[in-house]
């Protein structure tokens, strides 16, 4: 196989694991949205965020892209008045999770082109070689 071919599968392939964990990491936002404390005052789910980083593979000399660190979203909690509510404080406030569906929604929309993207990268390549070897056989 080329090594231009090689190295495009390669580096497809780094981004597809990439967004593969950016989609786990919004679908648990998305699936904490309301998750509020168990207690009085207690602090609700707390926004997940991913960053990525350029990662050079010293071995073959390929740049991809790797998981950086999955950190918290420091944005403050938003308080709703609901003084039956189990995690309500003294004043009846309950901290809700700092995740905006909207937001993560987009992200996820964002997520799922990239990662079409990247599969399209790989099918072409598969194609290319697939080609590659026809020629040779004729």
């Amino acid at each position: 196989m080329p090594d231009a071919l090689k190295t495009s599968i390669a580096v497809a392939g780094a981004g597809l694991e990439a967004q593969t964990h950016r989609m786990r990491i919004l679908a648990e936002n998305i699936a904490n949205a309301s998750t509020t404390g168990t207690s009085s005052g207690s602090d609700p789910y707390q926004r997940k965020t991913i960053s990525f980083v350029s990662a050079l593979e010293r071995e073959t000399g390929i740049s991809s892209v790797k998981v950086h660190r999955v950190g918290v979203d420091e944005t403050p909690f938003t308080l709703v008045h609901d003084p039956g509510h189990v995690a309500a404080d003294e004043n009846g406030m309950v901290k809700m999770p700092n995740v905006e569906l909207l937001l993560e929604m987009a992200d996820m929309r964002e997520t799922i082109r990239s990662y079409e993207a990247n599969m399209q990268a790989v099918k072409q390549a598969r194609e290319l070689i697939s080609m590659t070897i026809d020629m040779m056989r004729g």
